[in-house]
């Protein structure tokens, strides 16, 4: 399997080469040449598999050749056997026909863990088997940084370094960033917002010398690999609950747009997706998007749900060389006058195109708090402020 960028300058490199690269060299972020893809029986058949395998199922064919699939295997069920629940990602029916997938049964209690576990597993990996070394570099709204860190602790070949923003996560995240007493793991505190860290990183991606010289590589969903373990539960959850009277539709808590873009790959590989719901909170760039046509950051706003205090959703130029049937020139165009004017307007097709994928909602805290209490009185259950904007 080769990858490509979406900006259609840098050269295509195959699975290990893009892990180890994370942001391609043009400034764009690569995607797989072409999606493979399952068929209903194959997809029916994953419902017999535990997470591990359906995960090696799945994972296989974006890594091509570059892994040994006994190997391949082995690091899946090394990530997934440190999980805390049998099934990994368990279903649980919250009423008719809806369902909520628990992704909080990783070693810091993020869904993020489901694709930074087995990443940092994957660098480890390819790193040993190359004798090189790699300085990984994020921004965090929270969940990323924290689970990026207990995935990376540790590594022998890997130093890791976190940009934060201070006072701007959940004081639980902040200390499960910056009490890790590991000497690869460094946790920096900015003034600012998560956009502003994001920003940081991806001037050191493009910065080409600074990036060559320090052999930098990504934690954040910029880099492939991230993606490609988040559509596993997409087939895991498809898998055991879609029927031919019963069409899947997912409600996904957004901030970056990489796991909306996780369910987009699982549906362009067969999964019967209906319809993607995009859920925020008060910083609401995509539900305008989805309202307009038209991509505009306002100021980010702290909220209860603040792994989604975002403005500036990275993954989205992924979708949008998707809409634009993968022509990069376009793209390349809409991140330059984006770059340049602070915003862009996407021609009526693509819109059109867009809103027969995703919708968008926004809630503010006091809707959601009033969503929270609403759960518990139907169901019983406690849900946190992310989930709730998904239900």
């Amino acid at each position: 399997m080769q990858y490509i960028s979406t900006r259609g300058r840098a050269e295509a490199l195959p699975f290990d080469e893009v892990v180890l690269t994370g942001l391609a060299r043009d400034g764009g972020l690569y995607v797989p040449a072409f999606w493979p893809t399952f068929t209903e029986r194959e997809i029916r058949d994953m419902r017999k598999l535990d997470y591990a395998d359906l995960a090696l199922r799945v994972i296989a064919p974006f890594v091509g050749r570059a892994i040994p699939e006994a190997d391949l295997g082995a690091l899946l069920h090394d990530t997934y056997g440190n999980f805390n629940h049998r099934a990994v990602a368990p279903l649980k029916q919250m009423g008719h026909n809806l369902w909520l997938m628990e992704l909080f049964h990783g070693p810091t209690l993020a869904f993020k863990d489901y694709a930074l576990q087995f990443l940092g597993r994957l660098f480890e990996y390819l790193l040993n088997k190359r004798g090189e070394r790699l300085t990984i570099v994020g921004a965090t709204s929270g969940d990323t940084g924290s689970a990026a860190i207990e995935g990376c602790r540790d590594r022998d070949a890997l130093d890791v370094f976190i940009l934060f923003p201070l006072g701007r996560v959940s004081e639980v995240q902040r200390r499960q960033m910056t009490t890790v007493h590991a000497k690869n793991v460094h946790c920096i505190a900015v003034k600012g917002t998560f956009d502003d860290c994001q920003n940081m990183v991806k001037a050191m991606f493009n910065d080409l010398s600074f990036r060559d010289e320090l052999r930098l590589s990504a934690v954040n969903s910029i880099n492939w690999a991230r993606i490609t373990a988040q559509v596993v539960y997409y087939f895991w959850a498809g898998s055991h609950l879609w029927a031919k009277d019963r069409p899947l539709a997912y409600s996904v808590p957004t901030g970056n747009f990489g796991n909306v873009f996780a369910g987009y790959a699982a549906q362009q590989m067969g999964l019967p997706i209906d319809h993607m719901v995009v859920g925020s909170n008060a910083n609401d760039i995509l539900t305008r998007f989805f309202e307009t046509g038209t991509m505009t950051p306002g100021d980010v706003v702290a909220t209860t749900s603040p792994s989604m205090d975002i403005q500036i959703s990275s993954n989205f130029e992924r979708m949008l060389f998707e809409l634009y049937g993968r022509d990069p020139d376009a793209i390349d165009g809409l991140m330059d006058q984006f770059s340049q004017k602070g915003s862009y307007t996407v021609n009526d097709a693509v819109w059109k195109k867009a809103l027969s994928l995703f919708s968008g909602v926004r809630y503010t805290d006091g809707e959601v708090a009033d969503i929270i209490d609403e759960i518990y009185e139907v169901t019983g259950e406690i849900v946190d402020t992310h989930s709730a904007i998904g239900i």
